[in-house]
Order: structure tokens, then C-alpha cells, then sequence
């Protein structure tokens, strides 16, 4: 069989054809973002709680670092077969479709398993599914969308996302003394996040009559190797990204700790401080998001929302180091969350605009991903590590300063995004 050749570049979109990928786009985040929050954030700490009281903090570790592992790996190999998928529905829609069904029923069955390791089984079955969606909707935006309106796009992506995490907690809140229908109700918006993107997007093209690929296992192998070759902005839109939601994520997953062990609020007033915080960052990220990503596609420039939101980042770490003060955490979740959510806005637009080779989009999408993934789970650990070493949360600001200055140093090495 003949190797596959590059995709015809997306063509312009008619306004309703926009409208329709846009609500595609915020439709699906929100859904599967709501539902992994109603879970993640609160029914499983619950759960856990319930029936292994002694040991849930261990259980509760484990299963985010399996997790993790099991997003990483399936964003990765699925991205990469559906850039290889030849069917009447096109390269992405089967995966999507499929994978909502997979990661709804598996997020559901984690309410009635009976232990940590079914349970953790599940959960990772429920991410598998997951990113079966998140890895194909994603390199949609190279095959589908014209790169003049993929800020946009991106913008309606990390917008349904912030919204769905917000609201996500909130609604696992209502459930946490009736957990089963709060399992039902995460599970069936799971279930029909990815169903309801293919069905509100205009429909994919068939993909029976692209070139075919090679079948081999050896070729599928070798179809896994990081791009190389003219990947030079790649790999700098890699380690930009890393760095910047690493130093992101420093302060946020410690939040309640800083506002208890290195401001000295109590747990009741540290809680009222955290809500204040959710709210603000709400409206805050949300307005950004909604903002940059069509702000950036109308002046066809990345770099800048990007150069501002890494501004707004180190401005809002270092707040609650010069104030030590609740207003100063306060602060940094309305500044910091601008410059997130503007980041957001204009993250996967950039990414998409690096790409090698956009035949080879889901793969290296993936590759890019992997970011992500390593930026949620080191910044934490960096954090304890300075914690333990130091004895005080007052090195975590800085060191987040200087890590979302190199990144945006990174970024702005890129030379084909403007």
C-alpha cells in the first residue's frame, strides 16, 4: 500500500458552519469537563471515603497517577490511528462517537464498583474513552478548520472547559449525601458529550477514498516516532507549554495549603477564601478565553495573547508572595486566571499552527499533549519538594516566576507563528 499523503488544507467556512463548529467545540468540553468534575473533584474523594476510610489518601494517589498514565498513553496511540482511520464517517467521528459511550459507562460503574482496584480499573477504562474523544476533536482543528479562524475555536474549546470544571463541582456538591444518581448523571453527559459534538459540527467528510496507509505492524511502529524533521517550533511550543502550566499548576493544586500553612487562615476561612477564588476565576477566565482567541485570529498573531498572558501569570504569583494575604490569593486567581485563560484561548490554535506535518495531526497533537500531562504532575511535586526543603510556601512564588518567564521566552523563539 501507498504511504498517506498530506490532507487538503481546511477551506473557508460558511457563518453557519462556524457557528456550528463553535457550539460543537463548547458543547463537547463543557459536557465531558462537567462530568469528570462531578467525579473527580468530588463523588470519588467520597467514594473512597466510604469504603476504604483508612487508606483513601493512598487510593486516591494511586488512582491519579495511573490515570494520568492511561490519558497520556491513549491520547498518544489514538491520535495517531485515527489520522489513520479510512471509513464512510471520516478519520475522527468513529472515535469520537465511540469513546463517549466507553468513558460514560466506565465513569458510571466506578458509583457501584465494589473496591479501589475495580474502581481504579474503571477510571482508567473511563480516561482510555476519554481521550478517544479529546485526541480526534482536537486534530479536527487542523483537518477542518482554516487557521485564520482556529483562535476562535480554541477560544470556544478552553471556554466550555473553565465553565464545565466550575460547574462541575458544584453540581458534584448536590450529590455528595446522594452519590448514585450523581454517578448517573456524570455518566450520561460523558456518554453524550462526544455523540452531540459529531451531531451539532458539519458532518466529516468520508475518509474511504483518502490514500490508504500502510497495514504492517512494523509500519504502525514506526508511525509512533516523535516528529523530527522541520520540527524544530514543535518541539519549542512543547517545552514552552510544559513550563508554563507547570509553574501554573504549582500554586493552584496547593491553593488551600498556601491559604492555611503560609498565610494562616483557619479551615473555615480558608474554605470562604477558596470559594471566593472558584467564583472570581469563573468570570475571570471565562471573559479571556471568550476574548483572545478571536482577537488573535482578527490580528493573525499568536504570540502576543500569549507574551500578555505570561505577564498576567508572573504578576499574579507574585501577589500572594509580596501581600501574604487572602486579598493577595484572591488576586492571583482574578490576574493569574486572566492570563490563564487567555494562554487557554490561543493553546491548541498555536499548537496546531506548529504542526510538522498536518497529515500526522492526531499523533503529533498528541505528542503535544503529553505537556499537559507533565506540567499537572511535576509543578505539584516541585512545590512539595520546595515545601519539604525549605520549610514555607515563600520560594514556590518565584520559582513559578521564572518558570512562566522561560516559557514564554520558549514561545517566542517560535518562527512560523507569528
Amino acid at each position: 500500500m501507498s504511504q498517506a499523503q498530506p490532507a487538503a488544507p481546511a477551506t473557508a467556512l460558511s457563518k453557519i458552519h462556524k457557528m456550528r463548529f463553535c457550539i460543537a467545540f463548547f458543547i463537547f468540553s463543557f459536557c465531558w469537563m462537567l462530568a469528570l468534575q462531578v467525579v473527580a473533584a468530588v463523588l470519588l474523594p467520597q467514594r473512597l471515603t466510604d469504603i476504604a476510610p483508612d487508606s483513601k489518601e493512598a487510593i486516591f494517589g494511586v488512582l491519579n497517577s495511573a490515570t494520568a498514565l492511561a490519558s497520556l498513553i491513549s491520547n498518544l496511540i489514538v491520535g495517531n490511528l485515527s489520522d489513520r482511520t479510512r471509513s464512510i464517517f471520516g478519520r475522527r467521528t468513529p472515535w469520537i462517537a465511540s469513546g463517549g459511550i466507553i468513558a460514560g459507562i466506565s465513569l458510571f460503574l466506578i458509583g457501584i464498583l465494589p473496591d479501589g482496584t475495580t474502581i481504579g480499573i474503571s477510571y482508567c477504562v473511563s480516561m482510555v474513552g476519554l481521550n478517544m474523544m479529546i485526541a480526534p476533536i482536537i486534530a479536527s482543528l487542523s483537518d477542518r478548520v482554516p487557521e485564520d479562524m482556529r483562535g476562535t475555536m480554541s477560544a470556544f474549546i478552553s471556554a466550555g472547559t473553565l465553565f464545565g470544571s466550575a460547574l462541575g463541582q458544584i453540581v458534584g456538591a448536590q450529590f455528595i449525601t446522594m452519590q448514585l444518581p450523581g454517578f448517573i448523571v456524570s455518566g450520561v453527559v460523558m456518554g453524550i458529550s462526544g455523540i452531540a459534538a459529531v451531531i451539532c459540527w458539519p458532518k466529516e467528510q468520508s475518509s474511504k477514498d483518502m490514500p490508504a496507509v500502510q497495514a504492517d505492524f512494523g509500519s504502525l511502529i514506526a508511525s509512533f516516532r516523535p516528529p523530527i524533521k522541520g520540527a524544530r517550533d514543535f518541539w519549542l511550543a512543547f517545552v514552552g507549554r510544559s513550563l508554563l502550566l507547570f509553574s501554573y499548576y504549582m500554586i493552584l493544586n496547593y491553593q488551600l495549603y498556601i491559604l492555611q500553612d503560609y498565610i494562616g487562615q483557619s479551615t473555615k476561612d480558608s474554605a470562604v477564601t477558596i470559594s471566593t477564588m472558584s467564583i472570581v476565576l469563573m468570570v475571570v477566565s471565562l471573559i479571556s478565553a471568550l476574548s483572545a482567541g478571536p482577537i488573535s485570529d482578527k490580528i493573525g498573531r499568536r504570540k502576543v495573547p500569549v507574551v500578555i498572558a505570561s505577564l498576567l501569570l508572573a504578576v499574579g504569583y507574585a501577589l500572594p508572595w509580596l501581600m501574604h494575604s487572602p486579598m493577595g490569593m484572591i488576586l492571583f486567581s482574578a490576574i493569574g486566571g486572566f492570563g490563564y485563560g487567555m494562554y487557554g484561548s490561543v493553546d491548541q490554535a498555536l499548537n496546531v499552527d506548529v504542526l510538522p506535518n498536518e497529515e500526522e495531526a492526531g499523533k503529533d497533537l498528541g505528542i503535544l499533549n503529553i505537556a499537559t500531562t507533565l506540567g499537572q504532575m511535576v509543578g505539584p511535586i516541585v512545590t512539595s519538594a520546595i515545601v519539604v526543603n525549605t520549610g514555607s510556601y515563600g520560594m514556590v512564588f518565584p520559582t513559578a516566576i521564572v518558570m512562566v518567564v522561560i516559557a514564554c521566552i520558549f514561545i517566542m523563539l517560535i518562527k512560523k507563528v507569528k
